[in-house]
């Protein structure tokens, strides 16, 4: 979302005067695959790039399975060779966040997210991630960056809408309720009611708020399978997602209003300027006024109860 920039604005912010060291420096190799942290995760990455920056190697890594907008530069304590070692090390970690991987997405750089939505627990999370990055990073470049981004997103989401999250989470988790599916109006069906909304009220078509639902819808396609659904969800949305379908074209404002309690989290590991975010939290509290104000048209009143997912009882939602 209005990330595309993330890798030039890394090599531009970053960039040292000096010539990039032949694909042997360092630690680690160009063309190298390694393992690499991001956030409370490890993924598979390939070193694209390797510079000596103020005495220090920082390479530009691709994550594998990832679009190329999340690669970034990073340091050395963020990455791992890629051993038999560090990646038992990585499925260790894979099991102790509940990754799914039975999901068709399944590829290791996108099965790191976590499941649940509980925000309370996302916080707790959030908060003690950042406490060992800055540990781990003993003051870099980067991770101020990071940091500094990560205290700026801020999603406020209105009291009618954080309810409608606690009934959500209430219907799926304890009494076994999921969402009928395919859902209508669905998630393209609101983005584009919403685009002619802020068309109508500014008078033109506005290419930032475009842009901004893009990014939103393209989150929504990628974070749903991986960090938007409830385990009792997960064989609903096998049976539902088929071949190249988008879930934005099956899933509604239920699981669209999930996103945003994850957006921060996201959105803190994304180089985006301080002017540009904060047009971006205003554009986006604007969109979920426009939910709120059409909550009773775009949410469900109640859950399907008939179609429980196979997942029932095999472990405790998060």
């Amino acid at each position: 979302m209005g990330s595309s920039s993330k890798d030039d604005s890394g090599s531009d912010g970053e960039a040292s005067s000096g010539d990039a060291p032949p694909s042997n420096s360092g630690l680690f190799s160009e063309g190298e695959r390694v393992l690499a942290y991001h956030g409370p995760r490890i993924y598979e990455a390939k070193v694209q790039r390797a510079e000596l920056r103020k005495k220090e190697w920082r390479y530009f890594v691709h994550y594998l399975g990832w679009n190329k907008n999340w690669d970034e530069w990073i340091g050395t304590d963020r990455l791992l060779k890629h051993t038999e070692e560090n990646v038992l090390k990585q499925q260790a970690l894979e099991k102790k966040q509940g990754v799914d991987k039975s999901s068709k997405l399944g590829r290791s750089a996108q099965t790191k997210p976590k499941v649940s939505t509980d925000a309370k627990v996302d916080k707790e999370e959030q908060k003690n991630n950042v406490t060992k990055g800055k540990k781990r990073k003993s003051g870099s470049d980067i991770e101020k960056d990071n940091f500094s981004v990560e205290k700026l997103v801020k999603i406020q989401i209105p009291s009618t809408l954080k309810k409608q999250l606690l009934d959500d989470w209430e219907y799926v988790t304890q009494q076994d309720k999921l969402v009928k599916l395919p859902r209508s109006p669905n998630v393209d069906d609101i983005l584009t009611k919403y685009l002619e909304y802020r068309s109508k009220k500014d008078g033109m078509m506005t290419d930032s708020v475009g842009e901004i639902l893009k990014g939103i819808r393209c989150y929504f396609d990628k974070a749903l399978p991986v960090m938007l659904l409830y385990k009792k969800e997960r064989q609903q949305y096998q049976d539902a997602v088929k071949n190249d379908t988008s879930p934005s074209t099956i899933y509604g404002a239920e699981h669209l209003l999930r996103l945003f309690v994850k957006l921060p989290e996201l959105l803190a590991y994304v180089n985006i300027e301080e002017e540009t975010l904060t047009r971006m939290q205003q554009k986006l509290l604007d969109f979920l006024k426009f939910l709120q104000k059409n909550q009773s048209t775009f949410f469900l009143s109640a859950y399907d109860g008939s179609k429980v997912s196979e997942g029932k009882g095999k472990g405790k939602d998060d």
